[in-house]
């Protein structure tokens, strides 16, 4: 499609900033934003000379950049972009249209990966409202925005809220897509990390391999939605003292995830924190402290990059802090290490 757009209409037409823009995502979506990124870029541009700044198919574009930019942990970058497209949204189509909840969805995600949960949570129910006055409730993207909200809820220690709406997140999509849908899998994977931090392990164990089982078989074996997967059962089998097994889930975890996004993604710290966490419950130490440090550092990095301290930062202190202390170190080696890893990623004096 984009050879013939191009032969047919030059390389400058919106017919084919449509092409790359389609083309880029199927890129994205099979783990290649590198591929994916210039594509994106030159459809924007195609459609910023086309239709100029503030038309619906640039915000389109935008939002296409935004995702890749959030999952490539340049959210620095994706801020203004995601602000820049609802602008031009809500200008073009009023306030309470789809679009426009796609953009409020797409800030309320940035805004919890930089730790402003207060900020994302009204503009996530915001854009709930908008989707069930549209489609009705039971449309899959009605299913998307609860299961957004829900995340925020559990996040922020309401799991009684969050269990209802990624239930009936759940019976949406599988009435949507069917039961062995991708869509299904996130879903299931939210309700089964909300079961185990309830402590109902054993309602949990089955949607995890069920979400695992989905994953892998749409998207292979080395999609960063199967390292989701692996770690939640990692987790789940570490909880119930089969640390044996777990060990090798995290490990595929890490290298799925450092595979797709590159060694100092925030993904890639808590798969480090979590293989560390099991070697330290296992007392080896000596293995866990590099891992530890390295996860530590990425948070601290994610801060000095974006200007505001990742929602996994704090965990990270006090488990590295811990580790060390179970390593014989005084509080004041603890405390010099620590401040020496935030130096190592560019935060403090050098």
């Amino acid at each position: 499609a984009l050879a013939v757009g191009a032969a047919g209409f030059g390389n400058d037409h919106p017919y084919v900033a449509t092409a790359l823009n389609n083309l880029a995502l199927l890129l994205q979506d099979t783990n290649r934003p590198g591929e994916a990124e210039p594509l994106m870029r030159r459809a924007l541009a195609i459609d910023e000379a086309s239709f100029g700044n503030k038309h619906p198919d640039v915000a389109c574009d935008l939002n296409n950049l935004v995702t890749l930019l959030h999952t490539t942990n340049r959210l620095g970058e994706a801020e203004p972009l995601i602000r820049r497209a609802l602008a031009i949204d809500e200008a073009s189509f009023g306030d309470d249209h789809p679009t426009v909840a796609r953009d409020l969805n797409n800030l309320a995600q940035l805004l919890k990966a930089t730790n402003r949960l207060g900020e994302a949570e009204p503009l996530m129910r915001r854009a709930l409202a908008i989707d069930e006055a549209s489609f009705g409730n039971d449309h899959p993207n009605v299913a998307i925005r609860l299961n957004n909200l829900a995340a925020l809820l559990q996040d922020t220690n309401r799991p009684g809220e969050a269990e209802p709406l990624m239930r009936r997140a759940l019976t949406i999509s599988e009435a949507s897509f069917g039961n062995n849908h991708p869509n299904v899998a996130a879903a299931l994977s939210n309700l089964a990390r909300l079961l185990q931090d309830t402590n109902r392990l054993g309602e949990a164990e089955p949607l995890m391999r069920r979400a695992l089982a989905i994953d892998a078989a749409s998207f292979g074996d080395a999609h960063p939605d199967v390292a989701r997967d692996l770690n939640n059962l990692a987790g789940l089998l570490q909880a119930t003292n089969r640390l044996d097994e777990a060990e090798p889930l995290y490990r595929r975890a890490l290298a799925i995830d450092e595979a797709g996004f590159g060694n100092n993604h925030p993904r890639v710290a808590i798969d480090l924190n979590n293989l560390a966490r099991l070697l330290h419950a296992i007392n080896r130490l000596g293995e866990a402290e590099p891992l530890m440090r390295r996860h530590l550092v990425i948070f601290f990095a994610f801060e000095r990059a974006t200007g505001h301290t990742h929602p996994h930062r704090d965990a990270a202190i006090g488990n590295y802090a811990s580790l060390l202390e179970a390593m014989g170190k005084s509080k004041a080696e603890i405390v010099a290490t620590i401040v020496a890893a935030g130096r190592e990623a560019g935060l403090g004096p050098s």
